[in-house]
């Protein structure tokens, strides 16, 4: 009630204690054990996006906690196109025959960590030319897009557009697109980018795109393309609850102290598994010392 007030958040927040309703949606994360502690009992994270009447039209779901999607995404979905933000970072091609932008989508084009974005490779195609989608005969051109970043940044599969048929004489079937192409790859940050648990080690990266394409027209193409364009993109904190063992971590705190709620879960949790809190924070810590000497082996 409180956590609700205070965030402005003008609809009834749900208290699932024993994740009755998580059960009963199906969405119960079986890969997180009761020795896990304070995470047992968690679902799948995710969003159902309705309309008016109710009707799911969109859902989102991660097979991790520690990811999220940008509310951005929500939107799209609930009024059925892709909007890009102009004050987002984003970068044109050369090409005086095809307009081709790179652009972030969510967030004002700021990676966090497990934060979903949306880098958008977005084509203009004037009328009479098309670019090829995959599986082409050889000696055509595929739209392809290569996508680089520093360690941490993980670029999920592509969300691409549905292709048209398109049939010429002594070639077979090719799947093509024209007018405007979005062609979408979500990304993430991952610990060890932009950690929860340590302040940022710098305030930027640098996105390497390169996009390989070929226009043609139902008579002849143009010559193949590959068009290399950089962004950079600010690294952003996450908001945390204002609990002691988050402090400190460089993290933006919100302004509900979280640690009677914590106490709280502590207490339910031990008490249903005395054992689980010792092993949780037991597997942490291993886990931590296995990151740090794969690091270790990694520099030799």
């Amino acid at each position: 009630m409180e956590f609700g007030e205070k965030q402005g958040i003008p609809y009834p927040l749900l208290s699932d204690i024993d994740s009755k309703v998580i059960k009963q949606f199906g969405i119960l994360n079986e890969q997180v054990t009761k020795n896990d502690a304070l995470l047992s009992g968690i679902p799948y994270p995710g969003v159902y996006v309705t309309d008016e009447a109710g009707t799911v039209v969109a859902k989102f779901f991660h097979d991790s906690y520690k990811k999220r999607d940008s509310p951005e995404l929500y939107i799209d979905a609930a009024i059925g196109r892709l909007n890009l933000d102009e004050n987002a970072p984003q970068v044109t091609g050369s090409n005086q025959e095809i307009n081709l932008t790179v652009a972030v989508h969510g967030g004002k084009g700021t990676v966090r960590q497990g934060v979903v974005r949306h880098l958008v490779v977005r084509f203009e195609v004037p009328d009479g030319l098309h670019i090829y989608g995959p599986r082409v005969p050889d000696g055509m051109i595929a739209t392809t897009v290569t996508i680089e970043g520093p360690e941490g940044f993980v670029v999920m599969s592509p969300e691409l557009p549905a292709t048209e048929k398109l049939t010429l004489p002594g070639i077979a079937e090719l799947n093509v697109w024209h007018g405007k192409v979005d062609l979408v790859y979500p990304f993430y940050a991952t610990g060890e980018l932009a950690s929860e648990c340590r302040p940022l080690d710098q305030s930027s990266i640098d996105i390497r795109v390169s996009v390989r394409y070929q226009a043609c027209t139902d008579q002849e193409c143009l010559l193949p393309r590959t068009e290399t364009l950089t962004l950079s993109l600010d690294l952003d904190v996450i908001d945390i609850p204002a609990i002691d063992m988050h402090k400190g971590h460089g993290q933006r705190e919100g302004n509900y102290d979280g640690t009677y709620a914590l106490k709280r879960l502590l207490a339910r949790k031990i008490k249903q598994n005395p054992l689980g809190l010792p092993i949780f924070l037991g597997k942490n810590i291993w886990l931590q010392m296995g990151a740090l000497l794969r690091k270790l082996y990694a520099r030799k």
